[in-house]
C-alpha cells in the first residue's frame, strides 16, 4: 500500500457519537489522539520486550538504501521489521470473509505508482496517525528505559511514569507541547490506577488520594521530572505501590496500570482502528495479519485474551460500517462471522465483567440492527437484500447470545419495542399525508389499506425469501400482523359508524380487498406447512367487511323505505285525484311515487359495493309493500259490484187492487223518491270518487303497472352491469319483480272498473234505470232516458279512461247495464207488472241497448257483446210464454234439481238459473195479469197452497 506521512490532525474524525462507546466513559478528558498515543508507546514498548533485542529505528528521511540496510539489520525486532510485501494472503481476512482490495486505478484515473518497502512497524505508525517526530522521542525514551533497567519486561514497568522521567522540555519543539505530554501521561496514570484500576481501591488506604494531589497539583503547574527530585520520588513511590498491589495482598512483580476496565479496551480499541487503511477509512489493510500479530503483544499490558479480543474486533468491525457511512457492506459481514467465535465464547466464559461489556456491546449492535429492520421496508430495497440478510443475521446472532448467556440482565434493561404497532403508527401519518395531497381525498382507511397491500406484495416477493431462513412461515406471520393492525384501526372506525357513507362503503371494500389479499398469501406460504397454514389463518381475526356492508345498506334500505311510506301516508291525504291534474289524467302522486323508487333504485346501484344481488331483493320487498300500501289506498273505499247493486225486493203474489199490493207500493215509492237525486260524477257527495275520479284512479294504477314493468327491466340492467359474479344467474332468476304491486294493480283495476261500471248504470242512472224504466205502462216507460244518460257516462269515460282500459271500464259498463235491464225485468218490485205483449218492447230496448254499445262497429266488438248479451237473450224469451206454462216449467225444474215429488211443498224460489228466471217471469207476470187471469193464477196458488 501507498504510505504517506499522517500526522494525529490528518486522522478521519468519525462521527462515533452516532453509537455509544460500549465500554463505557473513562470519566476524565482524554482525546482519541491522546488515547492513540499512549497505545502506540503500549505497542512500540511490548513489541520491544518480546524482541529480546535493543530497538532501533530508521526514519522514512533516510535514503532507501539506508532503509534496507536497517531492515535487514540483526538488531532489530523481527516482528516490528518484517516487510509488508512480503506478506502472503490474508489468512485473517478469509476468515472474516473480507475481500482483498483490488489495485486498480485511483479516483483519478491513474495507475498507482511502484510501492517502497516498508516495514510493519512504520505501516502501524501511518495507520494510527504517529508522526515521525513522536515516533522517534518514543523510542529514545525506551531505549533509555531499557539501558538503565536491562532485563525487565514491559509489564513489569508502569511506562507513563518511566517516560515522564526520560524526558525535558528541551526534547520537544516548544514547552506547550511539553506540558501537554506531561498531562496527557498524568491523566493516564490517574485513568489506569485511581479511576479504573486493575484491583478495586480500598477506601482506606491514603495512597489514592495522596496520587490524585499530586496529579492535580502537577496538572496546574508542570512536575520536576529529574531521577533526583523529591516530587518525582514521591510520585513514583506512589505510583509502584498502587500499580503492583495483588489480590492477596502481597507486592506483584507486575504493575498493572492499563489493564483496568474499560481503559484497557479503549487503548485496545485505539490499536484495533490501526488494522483500517488510513487513505480508505472502509477498507481494511492487506497486512491485517501481521498488525494484528503485533498488536496481541500488547494483551500482556492490556489485560486482554483471546476472549476479549474477538468481542472488541467485532465492535471495531461494525463501529467502523456505521461510524463510515454504512457503505462497506464486508465490514458488517465480518463482524458477522466474528459473532460467530463470540458465541462460542460466551458460553464457556463466566466472568461478570466479560459478561457486562458483552451486554452492552452486542445490545448496541441488536439495538442498531433492530432499528433498521423494524423499518426494513424503507432500509431495504430489492437491490440491497444482501444487506438485509447479513443485518437480520447479525441481529439474530446477538439476541441469541445475550438470551443463552445473559438472559435475565438483557431482559431487565430491554424495552419491549411493538414492531407492528409502530409501523403501523407511521403508514398512518404516511396515509394521512397522501391523502390531504389528493384532490379529491380518500378516507385515511383506504389509503392505508392500499399502502398494507403494496406492503404485503414487497414481502412476499422481496424480504420473505430472506426471512425464510429464520422463520418457515415468515410471509404468512407478516401477513398476519398487517392483519391484526389494521383489524384493530378498522374496527374503532367501524364502532363510530351510524349510517352507510361513501366513506365507510370506500373503506370496507378496501378493507375487504386486502383482507383476500392477505390470506391468499399467508396460504401460498403455508402450502408445505404440516397443518396447511391453518395456525397462520386462524391467527387472522376476519374483519367481516361484507358482513358490516350488508348491515349499513340494510340499515339504509330501511330508512329509504320508512321515509317512502310516510311520504305514501302524507300525500294520498291530499290527492284529490283531479282529471286535470295532467294530460295523462292519473294522480300526480303516483308519479312521485315512481320517481321516488326510481331514485332509489337508481342510488341502491349507485352504491359501491359487490353483493347488489344480495341486497336486492330486501330493497324490492320494501318498495314493494310500500307501493302496495299506496295502490290498496287508492281503492279503498271506491266500493266494488256488489256496492252498488240494489237488494233484491220480496216476491209478490198479491193481486192487482189488494190491501197488501197497495202496501208494497206505497213503500216502493218512497224508497224511489230518495234514490231519485244523483248527479252524475257524485256519490253520497264524495268528490273523490264520482266517475272521473274513478277513471283517475283506474288510470293511475294502469300507469304504475306498466312503470314496473320498466323499473323491473332497467333493474335487471343494473344487475348485468353490476361487478357481482353472479350477477347474470340472479338477474336471470328473477321472473317476479313487486309481485305484491302487480297483483295490487290486476285487482285494483278490476275491482275499480267493476265499481266505476255498475256505480254508473245502478247509482248514477238509478233514476232513469230503477226508478223510471217499465215502471207503470211499459209502453211509455221505456229505455230511452236511460240510453241517453248512459251515452253521456260513456263519453266522459272514453275522455278520461287511459285507451289501454278503456275496452275493458266501457264492457264491465255494458255488463253492467245487462244486469241493471235483467234486474228490472225480473225483480223490478211492485211498481212494474208486465203481459205476455210486452215482450216485444223488451226485445227491441235491448237492442238498442246492444247497438249502443256497438255504435255502428265503432264501439265494442259484436263477439264480445253477444257474449255477454246471453243471459239477457236466454231471459227474453221467457215473457212470450204464457203463465201456466212458466209455472209449470218451474215446478218441473224445481222438482228435477230438487228431488221433491209432487205432494211435497215447493221450497223458496232460487236467485239464480233458469228455474228462478222463470219465476221471476211469472212474478213480473201476476202483477200485470187481466182480470180475466186472476181467477187462473189463484187456482194456481191454491192448488200449491194444498199441495
Amino acid at each position: 500500500m501507498v504510505i504517506s506521512n499522517t500526522s494525529n490532525d490528518k486522522i478521519p474524525n468519525l462521527p462515533s457519537d452516532r453509537l455509544p462507546n460500549p465500554f463505557g466513559p473513562l470519566g476524565l478528558d482524554l482525546s482519541d489522539s491522546e488515547l492513540r498515543e499512549t497505545a502506540y508507546e503500549i505497542l512500540v514498548g511490548s513489541c520491544r520486550s518480546s524482541g529480546g533485542k535493543p530497538l532501533t529505528y530508521v526514519s522514512q528521511s533516510q535514503s532507501q538504501s539506508q532503509s534496507r540496510r536497517a531492515e535487514r539489520s540483526p538488531s532489530m525486532s523481527p516482528s516490528l521489521q518484517r516487510s509488508v510485501t512480503s506478506a502472503a494472503a490474508s489468512k485473517v481476512k478469509k476468515a472474516l470473509g473480507l475481500k482483498k482490495k483490488s489495485k486498480g486505478p485511483d479516483s483519478a484515473g491513474q495507475e498507482p505508482k511502484a510501492k517502497r518497502s516498508v516495514t510493519v512497524g512504520e505501516l502501524i505508525r501511518v495507520q494510527m496517525g504517529i508522526s515521525e517526530q513522536t515516533d522517534s522521542r518514543i523510542r529514545r525514551g525506551l531505549l533509555r528505559i531499557a539501558s538503565g533497567q536491562l532485563g525487565r519486561r514491559i509489564e513489569s514497568i508502569v511506562l507513563p511514569l518511566e517516560l515522564l522521567q526520560q524526558f525535558k522540555s528541551s526534547d520537544f519543539p516548544n514547552q506547550r507541547e511539553y506540558e501537554a505530554w506531561q498531562k496527557r501521561n498524568l491523566k493516564v496514570l490517574e485513568a489506569g490506577l485511581l479511576l479504573h484500576p486493575h484491583l478495586p481501591l480500598n477506601k482506606t488506604e491514603t495512597l489514592p488520594q495522596r496520587l490524585r494531589e499530586i496529579i492535580s497539583g502537577a496538572l496546574e503547574r508542570p512536575i520536576e521530572t529529574g531521577k533526583h527530585g523529591e516530587s518525582m520520588q514521591v510520585l513514583r513511590s506512589t505510583v509502584i505501590s498502587l500499580a503492583c498491589r495483588s489480590f492477596d495482598g502481597s507486592t506483584s512483580e507486575t504493575c498493572h496500570w492499563a489493564d483496568g476496565v474499560p481503559f484497557n479496551l479503549r487503548l485496545y480499541q485505539m490499536l484495533l482502528e490501526a488494522c483500517f487503511d488510513v487513505n480508505d477509512e472502509t477498507s481494511v489493510v492487506e497486512e491485517v495479519d501481521e498488525v494484528l500479530e503485533l498488536v496481541k503483544k500488547t494483551w500482556v499490558v492490556l489485560g486482554i485474551n483471546q476472549v476479549l479480543h474477538n468481542l472488541c474486533f467485532s465492535w471495531v468491525l461494525f463501529h467502523r460500517y456505521v461510524a463510515t457511512g454504512q457503505v462497506e457492506i464486508d465490514l458488517l459481514f465480518a463482524a458477522n462471522n466474528l459473532l460467530v467465535e463470540v458465541e462460542n465464547d460466551a458460553k464457556v466464559t463466566k466472568n461478570s465483567a466479560y459478561s457486562t461489556i458483552l451486554s452492552s456491546t452486542l445490545s448496541l449492535i441488536l439495538n442498531w440492527t433492530e432499528k433498521r429492520l423494524l423499518a426494513y421496508h424503507d432500509t431495504f430495497y430489492s437491490d440491497n437484500t444482501d444487506l438485509m440478510q447479513i443485518i437480520v443475521s447479525l441481529a439474530v446472532q446477538a439476541a441469541k447470545i445475550l438470551v443463552d448467556d445473559i438472559s435475565h440482565e438483557y431482559r431487565r434493561k430491554r424495552k419491549d419495542v411493538n414492531v407492528a404497532q409502530d409501523r403501523k403508527l407511521k403508514m398512518i401519518k404516511s396515509s394521512k399525508r397522501s391523502s390531504k395531497n389528493q384532490q379529491n381525498p380518500l378516507p385515511v382507511l383506504s389509503i392505508l389499506a392500499q399502502d398494507i397491500t403494496e406492503l404485503a406484495f414487497n414481502e412476499k416477493e422481496i424480504y420473505s425469501p430472506i426471512l425464510k431462513r429464520w422463520h418457515p412461515l415468515a410471509a404468512g406471520a407478516s401477513v398476519a400482523t398487517l392483519h391484526t393492525c389494521y383489524g384493530n384501526e378498522l374496527k374503532q372506525f367501524v364502532s363510530g359508524i351510524d349510517e352507510l357513507s361513501p366513506d365507510a362503503v370506500l373503506v370496507l371494500l378496501a378493507a375487504d380487498k386486502l383482507e383476500k389479499v392477505l390470506v391468499q398469501i399467508a396460504v401460498e406460504d403455508s402450502v408445505e406447512s404440516e397443518d396447511g397454514g391453518k395456525a397462520i389463518i386462524q391467527e387472522m381475526t376476519p374483519f367481516e367487511a361484507e358482513a358490516v356492508i350488508a348491515e349499513l345498506v340494510k340499515a339504509w334500505i330501511r330508512t329509504r323505505v320508512d321515509r317512502f311510506r310516510e311520504w305514501v301516508d302524507r300525500n294520498l291525504q291530499q290527492e284529490v285525484w283531479n282529471p286535470q291534474a295532467n294530460k295523462e289524467r292519473f294522480a300526480p302522486s303516483a308519479v312521485e311515487v315512481l320517481r321516488i323508487m326510481d331514485e332509489t333504485v337508481e342510488a341502491f346501484f349507485l352504491l359501491p359495493i359487490t353483493m347488489h344481488p344480495v341486497l336486492l331483493p330486501d330493497l324490492m320487498r320494501g318498495l314493494d309493500q310500500c307501493l302496495q300500501q299506496y295502490i290498496l289506498k287508492a281503492k279503498s273505499g271506491c266500493g266494488n259490484q256488489n256496492t252498488f247493486i240494489p237488494i233484491m225486493p220480496s216476491l209478490t203474489r198479491c193481486k192487482i187492487g189488494s190491501k197488501l199490493h197497495g202496501v208494497f207500493k206505497k213503500k216502493e215509492k218512497s224508497h224511489a223518491g230518495q234514490r231519485r237525486k244523483p248527479q252524475v260524477g257524485t256519490h253520497d257527495g264524495d268528490n273523490s270518487i264520482g266517475i272521473p275520479q274513478l277513471c283517475v284512479r283506474i288510470n293511475t294504477l294502469q300507469h304504475i303497472q306498466t312503470q314496473l314493468d320498466i323499473l323491473g327491466k332497467r333493474i335487471i340492467y343494473h344487475l348485468r352491469n353490476s361487478i357481482s359474479t353472479q350477477a347474470d344467474d340472479i338477474a336471470n332468476g328473477m321472473p317476479k319483480k313487486f309481485e305484491l304491486s302487480a297483483a295490487a294493480c290486476v285487482e285494483g283495476i278490476h275491482q275499480l272498473c267493476k265499481a266505476t261500471a255498475y256505480k254508473v248504470v245502478f247509482h248514477d242512472l238509478s233514476h232513469v234505470l230503477w226508478d223510471g224504466l217499465y215502471v207503470g205502462e211499459v209502453s211509455v216507460s221505456r229505455i230511452d232516458p236511460f240510453l241517453e244518460e248512459l251515452e253521456q257516462h260513456l263519453v266522459i269515460i272514453s275522455e278520461t279512461v287511459h285507451d289501454r282500459v278503456r275496452t275493458r271500464l266501457i264492457t264491465d259498463v255494458m255488463r253492467a247495464s245487462f244486469d241493471g235491464f235483467l234486474f228490472v225485468l225480473l225483480a223490478g218490485g211492485p211498481s212494474r207488472a208486465f203481459s205476455r205483449q210486452d215482450s216485444d218492447v223488451f226485445e227491441e230496448d235491448f237492442k238498442f241497448l246492444r247497438d249502443l254499445f256497438w255504435s255502428n262497429g265503432d264501439g265494442l266488438p259484436v263477439e264480445l257483446i253477444d257474449k255477454h248479451s246471453a243471459k239477457v237473450k236466454g231471459v227474453l224469451p221467457l215473457f212470450h210464454k204464457d203463465t201456466q206454462t212458466l209455472v209449470n216449467e218451474f215446478r218441473r225444474l224445481t222438482e228435477e234439481n230438487n228431488g221433491f215429488s209432487t205432494k211435497s211443498k215447493l221450497p223458496l224460489p232460487p236467485t239464480t238459473g233458469h228455474g228462478a228466471c222463470s219465476y221471476y217471469v211469472a212474478n213480473r207476470r201476476v202483477c200485470g195479469i187481466q182480470e180475466r187471469d186472476n181467477a187462473q193464477f189463484e187456482k194456481i196458488q191454491n192448488q200449491d197452497s194444498k199441495e
